[in-house]
């Protein structure tokens, strides 16, 4: 395992520490399984590691898992060494940063670097990387004042149309018996709504 001071201290130090795939990787199980592997869809300890492809094969299910499954950073191509860069880099930077800042460092587009830090932030938000699992439940509704209780000139102002013209779209998912999260989405559209479940999920 990785002792705490091996952990890189500086940017430079964390490109470099990173860049190294096995210490990579030995980073993301630590974060990851901090007691052991386990297989994340059945969660049987009982596996065996494919050293040349970085996949563990699980005895439980039969089905073969990386790093990536059931965690924020399932369904993604982007590389481990810049997931992890990036979640040093978003950890260590105390007034916060930007996805321009994170898109220039890591040389990534603006809106790669924008899914990496939302995703990462939730992940420090919630303690863990893994994704919701079990029975998830999704809803949005609309958040802003009723026009019946405004003044006539507040109302006059603030309600320019009917419905949800002039309110805020957000979205609320739940895993049944544990974690809440919370967002707010550009609309009620169905993509809209899709992409913040499966960003969950």
């Amino acid at each position: 395992m990785i002792s705490e001071l091996s952990l890189p201290k500086t940017l430079q130090d964390a490109i470099v520490y990173f860049s190294d795939t096995d210490r990579c990787l030995a980073y993301a199980i630590k974060l990851c399984w901090p007691n052991g592997v386990t297989c994340p869809r059945c969660g049987s300890t009982e596996h065996s590691y494919i050293s040349t492809r970085r996949f563990w094969f699980c005895k439980g299910c039969k089905k073969q898992f990386t790093i990536k499954v059931g965690t924020i950073m399932e369904d993604s191509p982007i590389s481990l060494d810049r997931w992890m860069t990036a979640a040093w880099l978003i950890c260590n930077c105390k007034n916060g940063i930007s996805s321009y800042e994170i898109a220039r460092d890591l040389g990534l587009t603006q809106k790669t670097a924008w899914f990496l830090d939302h995703r990462i932030r939730a992940a420090m938000q919630s303690g863990l990387f893994d994704k919701m699992t079990g029975v998830i439940e999704a809803e949005e509704t609309f958040i802003g004042g009723k026009a019946r209780n405004m003044r006539k000139d507040v109302r006059a102002r603030k309600i320019t149309g009917t419905g949800g013209k002039d309110k805020t779209a957000v979205m609320g998912i739940l895993e049944r018996g544990g974690k809440v999260r919370t967002s707010v989405i550009p609309s009620r559209k169905k993509k809209a709504l899709q992409a913040e479940v499966s960003q969950a999920c």
